[in-house]
C-alpha cells in the first residue's frame, strides 16, 4: 500500500542515465530558479510602507519609491558580480563555494550556513505570503492560515519530490501567468491615472502623522525592501540544472530574472504611490491597489490567485537551491552524506523533505506571520552575498588574468554595498528577530564542523595503507565460537539456534537471568526439549542484559582466545504492523546497538516474522 501511495505521489522510479533528461532549458529555468526574486516584489513594497507610514503618512509614497530605485540599482549590481560567478565556477555552488575556494573553509561554511537559512525561509515565508493573498481575497479563510500554509509547503514537496522537470512545468506555468497579469495591472493602472483622469480612493486612511524623514529611516526603509534582492543567488548555486551550454543558459536565466524584476517592481512601487496603499495585517498592498484598478470583478481575482500562486510558487527556487547546496557540503563532509543521494526522481530526496519538515515548524513556531519572518530573512542573504562578492574579489587579484581589473572593480563595489546592506540589516532589523540569525549561524557551522571532524577520524581508522593486505586464515587452528543469547525457548529461538548450527558446532546457548521465576520456567522447559546444547545462566542483579554477556565472553571460564571468531546470532521476532514495535522492548536491538562497539564480535541476527490480519 506504501509503495503504491508512492508511486501515484512521487511517479515511477527513473534511470541514472535518464539525468540528462531533467535537465532545464532557459524557458522552463526562469520561473523555477527565479520564482524567489520575481515573487518577493509582491512584498518588498509592502515592507518598506511599513517602516515609513507610521512615522511620515503621506510623504512615505515619495521616499518609497526613492528606496526602490536604490534596490534596483542594488540588484543590477549583484546580477553583474553573479554573472562572473557563473564564468568562473561552472560547476555551480554559489557564494559557498566561492567563498570557501578563496576565503577559507570558515568563510565558506558562514556563507553555505547563511544560504541554508535563507533558502528554509523562503520556503516558509513565501508559503505564509501566498496564504496572505489568498485570505485578502477569501477573508473568511483568515483564521485557518496556518493549516492552509501547511498544506501548500506539503503540495510544494511533494511535487519537488516528482522531479525537476515536472515540477518546472507544474510550477512555471503559474510564474508566467502573474508576471503577464502584474504587466496587465501596471500598464492599466497607470493610464487609468495619468491618461483618464482617475482619482484614486485609498482603501484605508492614511495616518496623519507630521514626522520626519531622516537617514536612518530611509535606510530602515531600504533595508526592509531588500528582500526583493532574494533568489538571485539560487542561478548561480544551480548552473548544473541546465541545459548544456549550462553556462550560457544560467547567464540568460539571471539577466531575464534582473530585467523582469526591475520592471514589476518599479511597476508596482509606482502604483503604490498614485493609490496611496496603506499596509494592513488583512490585505496586502497589491490586494489593494488591484481593487482600485479594477474594482471587484474577475481581474481583481486574477491578480490575487496569481499573486498567490507565485508567492507558492516562490519556494520552488529554495527547492531546488538548498538540496543542492547540502549535496555539495555533504560532498565536502560537512553534512550527514545522505544530502549527496539522489532519490527516485533524480532529485535530492533527502534536501527536499528536511526543508519542507523545518519550514513547517518555522510556520507554525511563527502563526504563519509573514512580517515577523522578513527580519530573519534578509540577513542571511546578504551575508552570503557579501561573502561571494569578495570571495570573487579575492580570485581576481590572485589570478591576474586579462581584463582581471574590471572584473575586481565590479565584485568590489559590489561586496562594499552588499557589507554595506548587510550590516544594516543587522542593525535595523536586530531587535525584531534578526538576532536570532547571528546565533543560528555560528550554530550551524559549528556542527558542521563536528561532522566533518567524525567523518574525518571514521576515515583515519578504516583507511587501509598500500601493504596492508587481507590475512591469510589457517581455519584449521582458529575456532568459531557462536554464542545464542536466549530469554524464551519459542520459535524465534529456534530459528536461530538453527541458524547457529550451520556455522560452528562450539554453540552456548546464555541466558541473563534477571527474575528467578522466569529463569526457572525456561531451565525445566529446555530440558523438556532435552536440547543437546550447554545452556549458560548468569545473574545480573542490576537488570543489565548486554554487560554480563560480554563479560563472559572476556572471562577465563569462556574458551575462546584473542585470535577466535566469536559470533553472537540474535533471535528477533519481526510485527507486520507499524505500531507492533511499539508493544515490545526490542531487546535484541538493544544488545545489538551495545555489541557494536566491541572489535572482537561479530552479530548477526536472525528475524522471525509475525503475520497479523
Amino acid at each position: 500500500m506504501g509503495s503504491k501511495l508512492e508511486k501515484l505521489l512521487i511517479g515511477k522510479s527513473l534511470k541514472t542515465e535518464e539525468l540528462k533528461s531533467e535537465k532545464l532549458n532557459v524557458f522552463w529555468g526562469l520561473p523555477i530558479l527565479s520564482s524567489d526574486a520575481i515573487s518577493s516584489v509582491a512584498y518588498a513594497g509592502e515592507e518598506i510602507l511599513w517602516v515609513l507610514i507610521p512615522v511620515i503618512g503621506i510623504m512615505s509614497y515619495k521616499y518609497m519609491f526613492y528606496a526602490t530605485l536604490c534596490i534596483v540599482l542594488l540588484m543590477f549590481l549583484v546580477t553583474m558580480s553573479y554573472r562572473q560567478t557563473i564564468d568562473a565556477y561552472p560547476g555551480g555552488g554559489g557564494s559557498y563555494i566561492v567563498a570557501k575556494d578563496n576565503l577559507g573553509t570558515t568563510p565558506g561554511l558562514v556563507a553555505g550556513a547563511s544560504l541554508t537559512i535563507g533558502y528554509i525561509l523562503t520556503v516558509a515565508v513565501s508559503a505564509c505570503a501566498g496564504t496572505a493573498a489568498v485570505t485578502s481575497a477569501i477573508p473568511s479563510l483568515f483564521p485557518y492560515k496556518v493549516q492552509i500554509t501547511l498544506l501548500l509547503i506539503l503540495f510544494m514537496t511533494i511535487g519537488n519530490l516528482r522531479g525537476l522537470r515536472e515540477s518546472s512545468k507544474m510550477f512555471g506555468v503559474p510564474t508566467y501567468l502573474f508576471i503577464i497579469s502584474i504587466l496587465v495591472m501596471i500598464a492599466w493602472g497607470i493610464c487609468k491615472v495619468k491618461i483618464f483622469g482617475y482619482t484614486p480612493v485609498a482603501a484605508y486612511k492614511v495616518p496623519q502623522v507630521t514626522g520626519d524623514i531622516t537617514l536612518f529611516l530611509f535606510l530602515r526603509a531600504f533595508s526592509s525592501g531588500c528582500t526583493a534582492l532574494t533568489g538571485i543567488e539560487a542561478v548561480s548555486n544551480g548552473i548544473p540544472n541546465f541545459k548544456e551550454p549550462c553556462q550560457k543558459n544560467a547567464k540568460k536565466v539571471l539577466g531575464l530574472l534582473s530585467f523582469t524584476v526591475f520592471i514589476v517592481f518599479l511597476g508596482l512601487s509606482y502604483l503604490a504611490t498614485l493609490y496611496h496603499s496603506v499596509p494592513n495585517s488583512n490585505v496586502t498592498v497589491v490586494a489593494q491597489i488591484a481593487a482600485q484598478v479594477f474594482g471587484n470583478n474577475v481581474m481583481f481575482y486574477i491578480i490575487q490567485a496569481t499573486t498567490a500562486i507565485i508567492l507558492i510558487m516562490a519556494s520552488n527556487t529554495a527547492f531546488a537551491g538548498l538540496p543542492m547546496l547540502l549535496a555539495y557540503i555533504a560532498k565536502d563532509g560537512f553534512a550527514p552524506r545522505q544530502f549527496a543521494k539522489r532519490g527516485k526522481r533524480l532529485g535530492y530526496s533527502n534536501g527536499i523533505i528536511t526543508l519542507g519538515i523545518i519550514s513547517c515548524l518555522l510556520v507554525v513556531l511563527f502563526n504563519g506571520e509573514t512580517h515577523y519572518l522578513m527580519p530573519l530573512y534578509a540577513v542571511g542573504v546578504f551575508i552570503s552575498f557579501t561573502l561571494s562578492q569578495f570571495g570573487m574579489l579575492v580570485r581576481w587579484v590572485k589570478i591576474r588574468k586579462q581584463g582581471w581589473v574590471h572584473r575586481a572593480f565590479i565584485n568590489g563595489v559590489g561586496a562594499s554595498v552588499t557589507l554595506f546592506t548587510a550590516v544594516l540589516l543587522g542593525i535595523t532589523k536586530f531587535t525584531s528577530g534578526a538576532w536570532i540569525v547571528f546565533i543560528l549561524i555560528p550554530t550551524i557551522v559549528y556542527f558542521m564542523a563536528i561532522i566533518k571532524k567524525h567523518y574525518t577520524k571514521v576515515a583515519e581508522q578504516l583507511r587501509l595503507s598500500i601493504d596492508e593486505k587481507p590475512k591469510e586464515i589457517n581455519f584449521a587452528e582458529q575456532k568459531r565460537y557462536v554464542i545464542v543469547p536466549i530469554d524464551t525457548l519459542n520459535k524465534s529461538f529456534l530459528k536461530a539456534l538453527n541458524y547457529a548450527r550451520t556455522i560452528s558446532k562450539n554453540i552456548i546457548v546464555f541466558h541473563v537471568s534477571v527474575d528467578d521465576e522466569a529463569t526457572n520456567k525456561l531451565l525445566k522447559k529446555w530440558h523438556e526439549y532435552d536440547v543437546d546444547i550447554p545452556i549458560i545462566v548468569k545473574k545480573s542483579p542490576y537488570r543489565s542484559i548486554v554487560g554480563p554477556l560480554v563479560k563472559f565472553i572476556e572471562s577465563e571460564e569462556y574458551s575462546a582466545g584473542s585470535k577466535d571468531t566469536v559470533t553472537v546470532v540474535l533471535p528477533q521476532f519481526v510485527v507486520t504492523k507499524w505500531w507492533g514495535n511499539i508493544l515490545h522492548n526490542q531487546t535484541a536491538l538493544f544488545i545489538k546497538t551495545m555489541l557494536l562497539r566491541r572489535r572482537n564480535i561479530a552479530i548477526v541476527t536472525v528475524p522471525y516474522i509475525i503475520f497479523e490480519d
